[in-house]
């Protein structure tokens, strides 16, 4: 991850505006069948946790499994696009359902509330094994990461309108924002469920990290302008205006606008008019003389 991906294996623009809109993108079946069957033993074993802020190289070394999982082209593509070269590792952790087993958790988003709104963390997980609906593949709300909440604040919602239950093929890989909103569900099958996750922090500014080749296709803004069922006509506008001002943090596009919501919102003209008129400024030319 030190050197720069190839950029035939970056996110396209088009891919860029469907995690922005979304808050997650999926990778099915990417990771080879071979390191799936290796990736039992090893997540049964145990990734040893190393401490917040590690840089990458650092906390997976080149021979390590999880270093040749994210080193796939399509995965390393991926999380340059995202979080840019070098990021650092916030944490991981490997998490087996057994049969028959576990609660489904609260709805809930990853730690404490999470202020910024020029960077995001991007969160890889990863499922070596299928995920059927009967082993409680985990549910999400599309389109909740820019609706900014405090871990289980949000916990007494059990059903949203929109939610997701995921389900893929083995090998498959999907990059979440932070933010989200989500929760792990119950095991009803009778195999374990198996999922390993690392949250990635970026350590460069996320500008035009992907392939910007298809920037200015339709595409961008059909993905950008999705809706959900969790969004009326009306509850809806504000998810534009909060994806708007994080697509011009990503391009650094100052003057991009879905619908005239931002650039309202924004509005704050410096020139004063002719013939404003200042109270203070009236009466200390009065005192002057300068009145009329």
């Amino acid at each position: 991850m030190t050197a720069q991906v190839d950029r035939k294996h970056l996110m396209t623009s088009v891919e860029m505006a469907h995690f922005v809109s979304h808050g997650a993108i999926a990778f099915e079946g990417v990771v080879p069948d071979e390191l799936n069957r290796r990736a039992i033993d090893v997540l049964d074993a145990g990734i040893d946790p190393v401490p917040y802020g590690t840089p990458l190289d650092v906390a997976f070394p080149e021979g390590t499994f999880v270093r040749e999982l994210i080193d796939l082209p399509v995965v390393a593509g991926a999380i340059q696009s995202l979080v840019g070269p070098n990021p650092h590792i916030d944490h991981h952790a490997v998490h087996v359902r057994p049969p028959r087993g576990g609660e489904a958790q609260n709805m809930h988003g990853d730690a404490i509330l999470d202020t910024r709104r020029d960077a995001f963390d991007a969160q890889l997980m990863y499922y070596p094994r299928e995920v059927t609906l009967e082993q409680g593949g985990t549910l999400s709300v599309p389109g909740t990461h820019l609706r900014r909440i405090n871990q289980t604040g949000i916990g007494r919602y059990q059903n949203l309108a929109g939610q997701t239950r995921l389900t893929c093929p083995a090998g498959t890989v999907v990059l979440l924002h932070h933010g989200i909103w989500h929760g792990g569900r119950r095991n009803d099958s009778d195999v374990p469920r198996y999922m390993f996750k690392i949250r990635f922090n970026p350590s460069v500014r996320q500008l035009r990290l992907w392939n910007t080749d298809d920037i200015d296709s339709d595409g961008v803004r059909r993905e950008l302008t999705r809706q959900f069922g969790w969004t009326n006509a009306n509850e809806g506008r504000l998810e534009l205006v909060n994806r708007a001002k994080l697509w011009r943090t990503l391009t650094g596009d100052e003057n991009f606008d879905i619908d005239y919501y931002l650039t309202r919102e924004t509005l704050r003209p410096q020139f004063i008019a002719p013939g404003a008129t200042d109270v203070r400024l009236g009466a200390s030319h009065a005192a002057n003389g300068w009145g009329h």
